[in-house]
């Protein structure tokens, strides 16, 4: 074979071998070209679930394409990581991330289906939050000091609920009565929306829930706020003393939500969504803070310290 013809042959076997890579860099630089889906592993109506809609709402005016909302509830938010952890690394699944399917998920499960490290990359911080003791009005005591009391004088008469194994709500809780030396009457649901039906008819006497989930019950009358897991008030909820304030102990938590993509997602893609991100946080500031939280941001250089257990 004459070696013009052999070179014109290899010549169309690298374009070949390189035209899968090819294709894969002109689509990440065209991103988005559908729309993309942010799976948010717990109920309608929870931190995790108002915080995503936000930013949805403003990716897609940025993007030029839908960003669309899909819940997928069980095993305390390890069902909808591990399925969009097992999506395509095209940057049309993305998932909310927070200390419950980020951080906590890893120590509490001996098999967890997702390797949070390994199988997910941070694309941006967005949120930050807190937890509160909610009560019901039916509730006789009114302050944290008040339940302990009780709870001593008679474990397991005040209900606790929780929004699944593995949940912020439900370790908070855990926290709660572990440094009071309490026993409180498990009440197991799926998902926070669930609990509030019976919080607030009185079926159920306490629950532990983000500030942005519990803030509009709270100040609707619906349900008392008993103590804040802040180093200082909420300035959306002044009369709410924290834990430390009600004299009961040191119980302070801060947690955060950001948006993460399955590993190996084209680093054109992450980029593009960094940006679009990083442009609609602070307009969602004044959003945030009426939801009780604030707008976290945290530089793209610094963001490997997540994948590392750093932050």
């Amino acid at each position: 074979m004459p070696m013009r013809v052999i070179a014109k042959l290899l010549a169309i076997c690298a374009v070949l071998v390189a035209l899968p890579a090819l294709c894969a860099s002109a689509q990440a630089q065209s991103y988005p070209t559908h729309p993309v889906k942010i799976v948010v592993p717990t109920g309608p109506g929870g931190s995790y679930d108002i915080i995503a809609r936000l930013l949805a709402d403003q990716l897609q005016k940025r993007m030029g394409q839908a960003f669309v909302i899909e819940n997928r509830i069980g095993a305390g938010t390890v069902l909808g990581t591990q399925a969009a952890a097992a999506a395509p690394a095209d940057g049309y699944t993305l998932v909310v991330g927070g200390l419950s399917n980020i951080v906590f998920n890893a120590g509490l499960y001996k098999k967890l289906p997702y390797d949070p490290l390994k199988d997910l990359v941070p694309v941006a911080m967005m949120y930050t939050l807190s937890y509160i003791l909610v009560g019901s009005k039916e509730l006789p005591q009114k302050t944290a000091a008040e339940i302990i009391a009780a709870a001593k004088r008679k474990p397991d008469s005040i209900s606790l609920a929780n929004a699944g194994t593995g949940t912020g709500q439900h370790l908070m809780g855990v926290a709660f009565q572990k440094f009071a030396g309490i026993k409180l009457l498990d009440v197991p649901y799926r998902g926070a929306s669930a609990v509030y039906p019976d919080l607030l008819s009185g079926r159920v006497d306490l629950f532990f829930d983000s500030v942005a989930a519990a803030l509009p019950y709270i100040k609707g009358g619906q349900a008392r706020g008993i103590a804040s897991l802040t180093a200082k008030r909420n300035p959306q909820m002044p009369d709410v003393p924290t834990m430390t304030e009600s004299g009961v102990m040191n119980l302070e938590v801060e947690s955060w939500l950001g948006v993460f993509a399955p590993t190996k997602t084209p680093n054109q893609v992450i980029e593009a969504l960094r940006t679009a991100i990083a442009q609609a946080v602070p307009d969602l500031r004044e959003r945030f803070l009426a939801t009780g939280g604030d707008a976290f941001e945290v530089a793209p250089g610094k963001l490997d310290a997540f994948g590392e257990g750093g932050i």
